[in-house]
């Protein structure tokens, strides 16, 4: 006769065993999900837990299976070639919580279903998951038909006329698409809903976390996205962070929180500036075999911080600053891919100054990168005029 085993005991001896054996450190491979809850537990039970990226422990032999897998990584242990990566604390991973790719599918289904029956919409209204988009295919699900009655509905921001709005809206109303289109709706709807616990359970977290009582300075512009969350958010993280992350050009609330919720505020796990850019996988990549460097690519990471400051670095294209300036000369002398990761890892830097020194940043504005830039190009033409027995003098001096 066998009878079940609980989880709660399960998870009792297992701890209980490692104790007995004299085992005071764990190490793991970091494969799908599988890991978080045995991870979680061993930390929760007092045991140090390396969890290892698979890609740095693959054996050299050509056989396979997981008790060779567990015998190499006991191996690599014994003789101290593993190292742990950075996981933040409990606290901050409650942070990471988010819907956001749920809702966007939901506005993809409704735009699948406009185009399947011929609706082109989207060519006179950018966001159909905006005021006007909304109240559009909303009064379509309720059976309003009319063009001009449809378009009479838009805000009076939309430049598109009414007569173009209204072109766009006649095709033909398929039973099936158009129930396509109520279930995108009620998804959406649901996400929304979602979404507003997802804000409520972020500010109770970021209250939990907050280690100053300070407010930041006024005058900073606040992220206007749509699914940005309700409350002051910009407060919240200064209050957990100390700093201003938001005075970085470029860097608006959401972006701040995900690179927060990925990291939290200690980075003293990061010995440097530099360590926490190759964490993020924003550095070049050291591929050198004879002296000679055979690559320079960036590593690939599934990271939710460097994605957020990538797409942050492209937000700097119109910003007329210091960061600025300089994203436009990144692109100016390389591909726009390079010049955006290479923003970002000048973001990631600025970041970490801010968080370990406490320092604020401030930006100097275009005309002093510029003229910085200047300088440091005469000062180059200078030195090789130098080194070619040349003499270099301005216009105004000849």
């Amino acid at each position: 006769m066998s009878s079940a085993v609980s989880p709660e005991s399960l998870n009792g001896w297992l701890t209980g065993w490692l104790a007995e054996c004299g085992i005071d450190t764990v190490a793991m491979e970091s494969t799908g999900v599988y890991w978080i809850a045995l991870f979680e537990l061993l930390d929760a039970r007092g045991f140090t837990v390396l969890l290892v990226n698979a890609r740095h422990v693959k054996n050299v032999s050509g056989r396979k299976s997981d008790v060779l897998d567990c015998q190499w990584l006991q191996q690599l242990m014994s003789y101290g070639l593993l190292r742990g990566a950075f996981r933040p604390g409990d606290a901050v991973c409650a942070l990471r919580a988010t819907i956001l790719r749920t809702q966007s599918r939901a506005v993809q289904h409704m735009q699948k279903a406009l185009v399947q029956m011929n609706i082109q919409l989207a060519t006179v209204i950018a966001d159909v998951a905006g005021v006007s988009g909304q109240a559009i295919l909303r009064a379509i699900v309720a059976g309003e038909r009319d063009g001009h009655n449809l378009a009479a509905l838009c805000d009076v921001r939309i430049r598109a006329g009414a007569d173009e709005i209204a072109a766009s809206l006649q095709g033909h109303w398929r039973g099936e698409h158009l129930f396509a289109l109520k279930q995108a709706l009620d998804a959406f709807d649901f996400c929304g809903q979602q979404l507003a616990e997802c804000d409520a359970q972020i500010e109770a977290q970021l209250q939990v976390l907050q280690a100053t009582e300070a407010e930041p300075a006024k005058g900073k512009k606040r992220s206007k996205a749509r699914n940005a969350p309700k409350f002051d958010l910009r407060a919240r993280l200064f209050k957990m962070c100390g700093v201003d992350l938001t005075r970085i050009d470029g860097i608006d609330v959401t972006t701040a929180l995900v690179v927060v919720s990925e990291v939290g505020a200690d980075m003293s796990k990061f010995p440097s500036d530099k360590h926490f850019a190759s964490w993020l996988g924003l550095c070049p990549g050291t591929k050198i075999t004879g002296g000679k460097v055979m690559s320079g690519k960036t590593a690939h990471v599934a990271n939710r911080a460097s994605q957020a400051l990538k797409l942050a670095a492209t937000a700097l294209r119109t910003s007329q600053s210091a960061l600025g300036a300089y994203y436009r000369r990144l692109c100016a002398r390389m591909d726009k891919p390079k010049a955006v990761t290479a923003a970002a890892h000048k973001l990631a830097r600025l970041i970490y100054v801010m968080l370990t020194r406490g320092e604020e940043y401030t930006d100097r504005g275009q005309a002093y990168y510029e003229e910085r830039y200047r300088q440091r190009v005469v000062a180059n033409l200078t030195r090789r005029a130098q080194q070619l027995g040349l003499l270099l003098l301005p216009i105004a001096a000849a």
